[in-house]
């Protein structure tokens, strides 16, 4: 390999990704390997899509807002693509947010009933 390239196989291993997603994420147009007949290889441009599509689906963001986002990428970032994630991250902070609330919310009522039941069987 005289450059940084990641065969199928090798791009499914590093990022811990079936074959299925992988070829889905093709498919979807997020990454686009080079093509050598019937292989496929990935560059350090799919390997840093895919960094960051992993990273989005980790925060929450919907594969159409990742694909969006990415589509205004430069490689030396631009404002669009700045001011694109901090809207997306913006609405994603609030949903964490709400979702940690109603967690917490579960939680302590869950907790409150297991305690009522543990002081039933004590009593």
């Amino acid at each position: 390999m005289s450059e940084e390239r990641l065969s199928f196989k090798e791009m499914c291993a590093t990022f811990d990704v079936t074959p299925r997603t992988l070829r889905y994420y093709e498919y979807i147009e997020l990454l686009e390997p080079v093509r050598e007949g019937r292989s496929r290889f990935y560059g350090p441009r799919e390997t840093a899509r895919m960094t960051l599509i992993l990273r989005g689906r980790r925060f929450g963001f919907s594969l159409e807002e990742i694909r969006r986002w990415l589509l205004l990428y430069d490689p030396k970032g631009n404002q669009d693509q700045l001011r694109e994630f901090l809207s997306l991250a913006d609405r994603q902070l609030a949903a964490l947010a709400e979702e940690r609330s109603q967690l917490d919310k579960t939680i302590s009522e869950l907790q409150a009933l297991r305690d009522q039941t543990e002081q039933s069987l004590t009593s």
